[in-house]
């Protein structure tokens, strides 16, 4: 018999078997469509045959492990979350939730027992957007959003989306057949290492996600007069990085002011860059995140307002160009409410939490109702190589998303 305790060191031990298949000899990188990629969805695919599932990889190279339910029953569960990795990355970051989910259908598959649904789990083939720049190919194909015209990016390499998804066995001109039907699903629940320190502060091995945070993105150019290090008076100057380095404390301390607020300058490029010249030229990016999307457009509109006054008071022009923003993705009431109640039967605390970072799960919303369950992680680290997580929250983890599939189960 497959206790909750083995099959959760069985989740850990599997996150550290897929750390070894990389793009690189010296960290854990695994983007979209490579080598590596395609010997995890090997290997995955045969612990998901072993669980009595039916396997398929997607036309967009989705890992798919179908569990049928009972005869007759019509709708499916989705559970997964994403295969690829960011460069240089940590063990569980989207790993977690697939080998948590499988183990779910395997320890169902030793009792030979069906629910009322059927079980997907999928290993989404690109959440993080690490090779063409452009995250969720994966869901988005899966929810039908897919923008065909993402097929002729190129990656550092030269090698278009579309050549690399036949090479990995894909097939790019009918990636239309890989959506699903809405009527046919049940929902969407997604397991997550939070990628944040609430739950450690507040010691508690998981949380409910109750909504995936709203994001504005934004390039900012400030534009001065470039001139002599030595010879230009202070008065007389129209330094670009003063006005840009002021923009950044104002963001930063407008950030600061609103809770659940985060506002982060992430990269900048100072022109023309030269030790002995005043910078001409900065352009910079602003990544703006709240969950009410009322106060994110708010405070967006003051930061334009106040990156032009910096620019008319200094002197300097100001460039602000807005990229189409993320709204934010709530969770289903129904769903949350049923990771709450098994949260509660296991004797903790419920601790509801935005998400501040993306996930599959908000693409997934386009197609149906959604949920999330967060796993504590060390320090709140995540994207990087000491990200880690206890055998212990795994576990509970298990037992509330057992407890869920039981709620549904009965209700349907």
């Amino acid at each position: 018999m497959i206790t909750i305790e083995t099959a959760a060191h069985s989740i850990m031990e599997r996150c550290a078997i897929l750390a070894t298949y990389s793009e690189e000899s010296t960290c854990l990188t695994r983007r979209f469509a490579t080598p590596a990629m395609r010997k995890v969805n090997d290997l995955v695919s045969s612990w998901m045959l072993a669980a009595g599932m039916v396997v398929k990889v997607d036309q967009v190279g989705n890992l798919i492990g179908r569990y049928e339910g009972i005869v007759n029953a019509q709708r499916t569960l989705l559970l997964g979350s994403h295969l690829d990795t960011v460069r240089d990355a940590g063990k569980y970051d989207g790993i977690l939730g697939v080998l948590l989910a499988l183990a779910l259908v395997e320890r169902l598959h030793e009792r030979a027992e069906r629910l009322p649904f059927a079980l997907e789990v999928i290993g989404f083939a690109d959440e993080e957007g690490t090779r063409y720049h452009t995250p969720y190919l994966g869901s988005e194909a899966l929810a039908g959003i897919f923008n065909e015209r993402a097929l002729k990016l190129v990656d550092e390499d030269g090698i278009t989306l579309a050549d690399a998804l036949r090479t990995f066995g894909g097939d790019p001109e009918h990636i239309a057949a890989a959506c699903r039907r809405q009527d046919d699903l049940l929902g969407y629940c997604e397991v997550h290492i939070e990628q944040g320190p609430i739950l450690e502060a507040s010691n508690l091995p998981v949380g409910v996600v109750s909504a995936i945070t709203g994001q504005s993105r934004m390039q900012i150019i400030f534009t001065g007069q470039a001139g002599h290090a030595g010879t230009v008076p202070m008065a007389a100057r129209h330094d670009a990085l003063c006005a840009a380095a002021s923009f950044v404390l104002e963001a930063e301390s407008r950030a600061r002011a609103i809770p659940e607020m985060v506002a982060t300058v992430g990269k900048l490029i100072v022109q023309p860059g030269a030790s002995n010249v005043i910078p001409g030229s900065v352009t910079l990016s602003l990544d703006l995140r709240h969950p009410d999307d009322h106060i994110r457009e708010h405070v967006c509109q003051q930061l334009y307002a106040q990156a032009q006054g910096i620019g008319e008071k200094r002197g300097v022009t100001v460039t602000w160009k807005e990229y189409p923003a993320n709204p934010t993705v709530h969770c289903s009431e129904q769903l949350t409410q049923l990771l709450a109640q098994a949260i509660t039967r296991e004797n903790y605390p419920v601790r509801t939490i935005p998400s501040g970072a993306g996930h599959d799960a908000a693409v997934m919303a386009e197609l149906t109702t959604i949920a999330m369950l967060f796993v504590r992680c060390r320090g709140g680290i995540s994207h990087h190589p000491d990200e880690a997580v206890e055998v212990a929250d795994v576990a509970v983890a298990l037992r509330v998303m057992e407890d869920f599939l039981g709620q549904l189960a009965q209700n349907a």
